[in-house]
Parts: structure tokens; C-alpha cells; sequence
């Protein structure tokens, strides 16, 4: 119901980094502090408000609506990123990719990697796997379901990694997620112990190094297919602002 009250307004002035486009797809490189789409909370000033102002045939793409007269919020995105959370997102141009791209998350087919700083130590490399839930304490956040708490409806979810880098207190990783549930990484991360640095709803208190505004977590590479057989592999560096706080921890 609240979600009908939302009308997606094309905004213009919200900047787009387009990496790569044809007519299949758009592939954005997401800044931080930006949500995918619109909500309650945030009716405005998201990345589909600003992909409808430049794409205004996104507007047709997407899962149909459940309901007469429910706007289509999430145009031709098959995949999200939080909002803190920097990156390659992936947008279908048309339905046809639309259903082929949504098909090819689900399977599995995508090739995901992100980098992520953890506070402290966690082994060389590892894979993580269990079913996450919506907390039963916080609506807003996600948590493992552990052995006997079956009353809680939980998804598998499946996260490698490994490290790539070490500091005095944190660890740089490559995160391979083989699914994607709503704050997988971050999730994972800390049920090891290890939250991503500068996380404020899973870092358990942790200490924040110096200069980071924001959660350390950036999805730097993408692979997939087309429809047309064609294949993609995409890169996105590393923003200022992460690269800056791993020059300091550097020194």
C-alpha cells in the first residue's frame, strides 16, 4: 500500500557514471551514500529516479506489478546494491534481458567480486555457507539462522572470499558471493567475527579507521552473458575515498 503512494520522477540532476551501455543493458559504477530505488523512507533521489531521467524507456522494464496500479519502482534492475555500498550495477534496457539477466542471478551464472575491509584477522581464504533471516529484533537487519531457531524463515546463502592484504588491525578481502541476499557480505563477515570496517549495523562496536565515512565495501567486478551469446566482463576501481584510507593505513 505504501509503496503505491511512490511515483518514480525522473531526476536529471542526480549524476549517472555509465561504464558500458547497448541496447541490452546499461552498466552503472554506483557512488556511495546512493539508494537503488526509491522507498518509504526515501521517495527520491535514488539511482532510478536518475536512470529514468536519462533512459525514460527503463520505465516498461521490470517485474510486472502485484497489484493494479502499483508503479514499477525498480526499473530493469535485476540486482541491488545497499546503500553505502559502491560499485557495478548491472540495468536491462528491455524485458527480454530483463527475464534472461534475472534467470542467470538466479542460477547462479553471474560472476560477482567485491573488496572488502574486515576488522582483524580472519583465515588466508574460506567459504561461508548458511540460511540468513529477517531479524526478529530489527525489521531493517538480517541475521544467521542457527541450528534449532528453524522458526525463522531463512534462504541459503553461500559467500567465499580471501585475503588479499594485511594491516595492523584489518584485513583486506576478495568476497566472491555465489548468492545474493539482502546484506549477505556484511552478514557473513561479522557471524566470523570479522565485520566489514566502518559498518554501523553489523560491526559490533568495532573501531572505525581513520578517515572512512562509510562502510568498506565495493563491488569491483561483474561477468555475464546476453542474450545474444555475447559475454561481459566489467571493473570498476576502488573510489577515493576507500583508496585514501588504505594509503593511510599504509604509512
Amino acid at each position: 500500500m505504501i509503496e503505491k503512494q511512490i511515483k518514480l520522477k525522473p531526476e536529471p540532476n542526480i549524476p549517472l557514471d555509465v561504464i558500458y551501455e547497448d541496447d541490452d543493458v546499461i552498466v552503472v559504477n554506483k557512488r556511495p551514500g546512493i539508494s537503488v530505488h526509491p522507498s518509504a523512507n526515501e521517495p527520491s533521489g535514488t539511482l532510478a529516479n536518475a536512470l529514468i531521467a536519462r533512459y525514460p524507456e527503463l520505465s516498461g522494464v521490470g517485474d510486472p506489478s502485484t497489484s493494479s496500479g502499483q508503479e514499477n519502482l525498480r526499473p530493469g534492475m535485476v540486482h541491488r546494491l545497499d546503500k553505502d555500498t559502491s560499485g557495478i550495477l548491472v540495468v536491462a534496457r528491455n524485458q527480454k534481458t530483463f527475464e534472461f539477466l534475472k534467470k542467470e542471478w538466479q542460477e547462479g551464472k553471474v560472476i560477482k567480486k567485491y573488496l572488502a575491509l574486515v576488522w582483524g584477522r580472519p583465515k588466508e581464504k574460506g567459504e561461508i555457507v548458511s540460511e540468513l533471516a529477517r531479524s526478529p529484533k530489527d525489521f531493517w537487519k538480517r541475521t544467521v539462522v542457527k541450528p534449532g531457531k528453524k522458526a525463522l524463515a531463512g534462504k541459503l546463502a553461500i559467500t567465499e572470499y580471501k585475503v588479499v592484504d594485511k594491516f595492523k588491525e584489518y584485513s583486506l578481502i576478495e568476497v566472491y558471493p555465489k548468492t545474493g541476499r539482502t546484506h549477505q557480505i556484511r552478514v557473513h563477515m561479522a557471524s566470523l567475527g570479522h565485520p566489514v570496517a566502518g559498518d554501523k549495523t553489523y560491526g559490533q562496536g568495532k573501531k572505525i579507521p581513520e578517515g572512512l565515512g562509510r562502510q568498506f565495501l565495493h563491488a569491483f567486478y561483474l561477468s555475464f552473458s546476453l542474450p545474444s551469446g555475447k559475454k561481459l566482463a566489467l571493473e570498476a576501481d576502488l573510489p577515493e575515498d576507500l583508496s585514501a584510507v588504505l594509503t593511510k593505513m599504509e604509512k
